[in-house]
């Protein structure tokens, strides 16, 4: 693909996420009679009419919305192989581990400690990112090798799951529903979740609109404090938040150890259900280091599991939880 067939698709897909050649021309830095011009020539190229277009309209044809998902395709694979082979060339080797901070489920500085005792595992460098950005940060190229918390779309990759671990509720320790030792995910209808997002509206619930908590929830909580926050909370952010009564979180029991905070109470729900730290890696992946890196990997996983069910009733994982409330 040369550079101009290129530039044609970047022009094609500008148009069809705009659907307006004038705010698509605007978006890419240029006029819009060469942009219209290099749209034609492709479609000519093509063999088929990619856009439908009066002086008022502009819609993707059938054919178009086809055009458009490939070309995206494309382009994200090209992108992707830039950034390998820029990663490649580099004079120092280094693993590059995708991973949110502190979804590790605690097993990250082992994991590190027994793939550095190896003599061929480079430096590596954690590439961090929000909730879900780990598996694409793999596809992209940005990536090597992740820490994902699941389920997640696991096109083009090979995975394998490390721990998994239950999700208890972090809610404020003056909350009336701090005074039970359990609750359901039913309860929290109508409080919000990091992102802003209705409990009900998250995909936690199934059948409940949105409005107030049900009964066992008590009243609707007015709203007091809010954030200015563009983009995801950082983990301290998101403490803040509950311990001010702002919002309620669903953190993994690994976090809630991690971080004990007297105004902060954790609590079991019992019908959420638990989340699996798995590694995962791009299945065309050739490299040793990210093969060393997985094994070990696996290894210090499947060490920690065996501790675990030595523990009575998973103490590990649900005493020191209890304790933080």
């Amino acid at each position: 693909m040369n550079d101009l067939e290129m530039r044609q698709l970047r022009y094609f897909i500008a148009v069809a996420e705009e659907l307006h050649f004038g705010r698509a021309a605007e978006r890419l830095g240029m006029a819009q009679p060469p942009l219209s011009r290099a749209i034609g020539r492709l479609e000519r190229k093509v063999g088929v009419q990619l856009l439908e277009r009066t002086t008022r309209h502009v819609a993707l044809t059938p054919a178009g919305e086809v055009f458009l998902r490939d070309a995206r395709s494309a382009l994200d694979t090209i992108d992707a192989a830039v950034r390998r082979a820029r990663h490649a060339g580099r004079p120092e080797r280094r693993l590059r581990l995708a991973l949110k901070a502190d979804h590790d489920a605690g097993l990250l500085p082992r994991i590190l400690s027994a793939y550095h005792s190896e003599d061929i595992a480079p430096v590596v460098e954690l590439v961090h990112g929000a909730v879900g950005e780990q598996a694409p940060s793999l596809r992209d190229g940005r990536a090597d090798v992740a820490l994902v918390s699941g389920p997640f779309d696991d096109r083009g990759l090979d995975h394998e799951p490390l721990l998994t671990e239950p999700r208890l509720v972090a809610l404020a320790a003056g909350d009336p529903l701090a005074a039970r030792p359990a609750l359901r995910l039913a309860d929290f209808a109508g409080r919000r979740l990091p992102s802003g997002t209705l409990v009900e509206q998250s995909g936690l619930l199934s059948g409940l609109l949105p409005g107030p908590p049900s009964s066992n929830g008590g009243p609707a909580r007015r709203e007091r404090v809010t954030t200015s926050q563009q983009g995801a909370l950082d983990t301290t952010q998101i403490l803040e938040l509950v311990e001010l009564g702002s919002i309620v979180w669903f953190p993994p029991a690994s976090i809630a150890r991690r971080y004990p905070r007297p105004e902060i109470a954790y609590r079991p729900v019992v019908d959420l259900e638990p989340v699996t730290l798995s590694v995962a890696w791009p299945q065309e992946a050739r490299s040793r280091a990210v093969a060393c890196f997985v094994r070990n990997a696996t290894e210090v996983a499947e060490a920690a599991r065996s501790a675990l069910a030595a523990a009575p009733a998973h103490a590990a994982l649900t005493a020191p939880a209890a304790r933080l409330a």
